[in-house]
């Protein structure tokens, strides 16, 4: 029986779209355990836009594979959609990730000897949508981020930059609740780092989709309408209190900057970068970035990666392709996930 809708605090009755009530996560590594996570809580809102910051080892990629699914808390409550994910089986784990959540990850992890169009559409696989409206519906979301011309090429026919679009295609093209995002323009040079970011905020400007990110990037951070800090497993500053409130009226309400401020005043509530006027298409902006050879960059997510499980939502014994049949095994889902669950070929080649 499915657990019933949470309502978060100050949210009108909104069902949000991820709530985490003093949640911890605690490995055991050589017998000794390690607290990555000492007690979070946070709400997740439909349309936000957060950064996640901070220190290495500070916490945020168990966070944030605790926000998509892919791993469960040791201890407190944790809802996604509005169902507590420690009273769902690991199919049940699996489907709500597939229908929630889109993940976009630094290395792309796309799948190198298939089309963009095809890599969109493995998540429909799971969803049994027939291979007509598979098709059709990535053909639709690559023109949405402006790759309609590249339906058929392979990732190593294409830039870094056009990789991670095809990436947040993948990840979008279930018409998710939530967009995770672990460090996206990391592998990428900075002029094409920004168009993917400007890509990002206008998806959730339009699409109304919850966007959060994880970056090192200050000045990345800077863009989200909120920015949530970590350190040594705790949230220790969160801009929540702001995030939806138009700069002006911060500015007309907030008077001098006063003594204790802990940031430039408009570090955190400046309004997204959207322009609304533009088509629903961004234009690829001109990249220096060397073209792949492998159909991945040459880092890897921080913290793990999603895989499959990431990028469809379930992780199926074998899925064949139109073109090459049943693909190579690998190595299975990313950390957290379930023992014993079928191998499959992970996106990228390297997990």
């Amino acid at each position: 029986m499915s657990e019933p809708a949470v309502s978060g605090p100050h949210d009108g009755g909104r069902v949000p779209a991820i709530e985490a009530v003093d949640v911890s996560r605690t490995y055991q590594l050589d017998g000794v355990s390690v607290q990555a996570l000492r007690g979070v809580s946070l709400t997740v809102q439909p349309g936000d836009y957060v950064a996640l910051v901070g220190p290495s080892g500070s916490g945020k990629s168990t966070l944030m594979h605790l926000l998509g699914g892919l791993d469960r808390p040791t201890g407190g409550r944790l809802v996604i959609g509005g169902r507590d994910v420690n009273a769902l089986a690991p199919p049940e784990m699996a489907t709500l990730r597939n229908e929630t959540i889109g993940f976009v990850f630094q290395a792309f992890h796309l799948l190198p000897r298939t089309s963009a169009v095809e890599n969109v559409a493995l998540p429909l696989v799971y969803r049994g949508v027939s291979a007509r409206q598979r098709r059709e519906r990535a053909a639709a979301m690559l023109g949405r981020v402006g790759l309609g011309h590249r339906l058929d090429h392979r990732p190593n026919q294409m830039s870094g930059g056009e990789q991670q679009r095809v990436a947040i295609a993948r990840a979008l093209v279930t018409e998710p609740t939530v967009l995770l995002a672990d460090e996206p323009t990391g592998n990428l040079d900075s002029v094409t780092g920004a168009a993917v970011l400007e890509l990002l905020e206008q998806l959730n400007a339009e699409s109304g989709v919850a966007l959060v990110m994880v970056t090192h990037d200050q000045e990345v951070a800077a863009r989200a309408h909120r920015r949530i800090t970590m350190r040594d497993g705790v949230v220790i500053a969160d801009t929540a209190a702001t995030a939806h409130r138009p700069s002006a009226d911060i500015a007309a309400t907030a008077g001098p900057p006063s003594a204790d401020t802990t940031g430039p005043p408009s570090a955190h509530d400046r309004p997204p970068s959207v322009d609304h006027g533009r088509p629903a298409t961004l234009v690829p902006a001109p990249s220096a970035e060397p073209r792949s050879a492998s159909g991945s960059g040459p880092g890897h997510p921080s913290g793990g990666s999603g895989g499959a499980a990431g990028a469809t939502g379930r992780l199926p014994r074998e899925v064949e392709r139109p073109d090459t049949g049943p693909r190579d095994a690998a190595s299975g889902e990313a950390r957290g996930g379930a023992a014993g669950e079928p191998e499959v070929e992970r996106p990228g080649g390297t997990a």
